[in-house]
């Protein structure tokens, strides 16, 4: 994916674009190479970006792109906790 991209928010198991495209598939492929990577190195925690469709943890936004925060984590931050890697996000340090 480009960078900078499209702001895309989590919508129940899917990741959309604010233009409307589903986007699920890029943030599980790059979520499941981070995890390939922080296993090689043995990671044991991660600092992740507060709030996003893949980094969040514990908020995100709901999906309406109205800044409405809700419980619940970005894709990859599910799947290092998944993994018992400690996900804190910049806000925690």
């Amino acid at each position: 994916m480009t960078t900078p991209r499209i702001r895309a928010e989590k919508r129940k198991d899917r990741i959309i674009t604010k233009n409307g495209k589903d986007v699920t598939n890029e943030y599980e492929k790059g979520a499941q190479e981070v995890l390939k990577i922080a296993k090689m190195v043995n990671c044991k925690e991660a600092i992740l970006k507060s709030k996003s469709p893949s980094c969040g943890s514990g908020k995100i936004y709901d999906g309406t792109f109205s800044d409405k925060l809700i419980d619940g984590d970005g894709i990859l931050a599910a799947l290092l906790k998944k993994n018992n890697i400690k996900v804190l996000t910049e806000d925690e340090i």
